[in-house]
């Protein structure tokens, strides 16, 4: 069984738009796909990781550390990777012209940020809980919380685009773009564990996601 969503989900109604209607060519890597680009430190600014920092004050909500390993089908460290990570704030908007949500735009929070992995495959995120949204979808549709993740490797090909969301949401149950990863086991591991080794005393709390680039237990990636 795919794991990952299908092109066509007819209760995500925008996929009726963009999914292709003819059969796909099969194509092998070719150069650029498999030499470019390559992503490392020349990225990744000091700071990045940290989305409590972007502007000239503190950003409303929760602050919540979010860390975890980008590991290979085998279990090992996946070393030097490009982590990227965007979200709503807490309010649940997005800093971007088109999202037009009648909710707070926060001046101090830009809701994106980088990392690179270390030697373990481990990366860290700061940042707030991210706030749910109405999306238009269907009457009364409301997206869980959740935090947009892309891992890069050293080429194309190796992207991985995900969503991560946050334990006992009830929203969960309600949201397409979740239920388009039709397998229950494969859903769960797109949801983070809450984590007291990284919640930290009178400033956040912490939750735990690792990423699976490959292999059976590779984390699903978005339709």
């Amino acid at each position: 069984m795919n794991l990952d969503p299908p092109y066509d989900f007819p209760p995500y109604r925008s996929t009726a738009l963009r999914h292709p209607t003819r059969p796909l060519v099969p194509m092998a890597p070719g150069p650029i796909e498999t030499s470019g680009p390559l992503l490392g430190g020349g990225r990744v600014r000091p700071g990045d990781h940290d989305l409590t920092r972007q502007g000239g004050g503190e950003p409303l909500g929760e602050r919540i550390n979010v860390s975890g390993r980008i590991l290979d089908a085998d279990g090992r460290p996946v070393r030097g990777q490009l982590v990227e990570m965007w979200q709503a704030n807490a309010a649940g908007r997005y800093h971007h012209r088109v999202d037009q949500h009648p909710a707070p735009i926060d001046p101090n929070f830009a809701g994106a940020g980088r990392c690179l992995t270390d030697d373990e495959g481990r990366y860290r995120f700061v940042t707030v809980m991210p706030g749910p949204y109405p999306w238009g979808n269907h009457p009364n549709a409301w997206r869980p919380a959740h935090l947009h993740f892309s891992v890069f490797g050293t080429a194309f090909a190796e992207r991985l685009v995900t969503q991560m969301y946050f334990p006992g949401d009830p929203l969960q149950a309600h949201d397409p773009i979740f239920h388009g990863v039709r397998d229950p086991k494969a859903r769960e591991r797109m949801i983070a564990a809450f984590d007291w080794a990284t919640t930290e005393d009178s400033f956040a709390l912490g939750y735990h996601f690792d990423l699976v680039v490959s292999g059976r237990l590779a984390t699903p990636t978005e339709s």
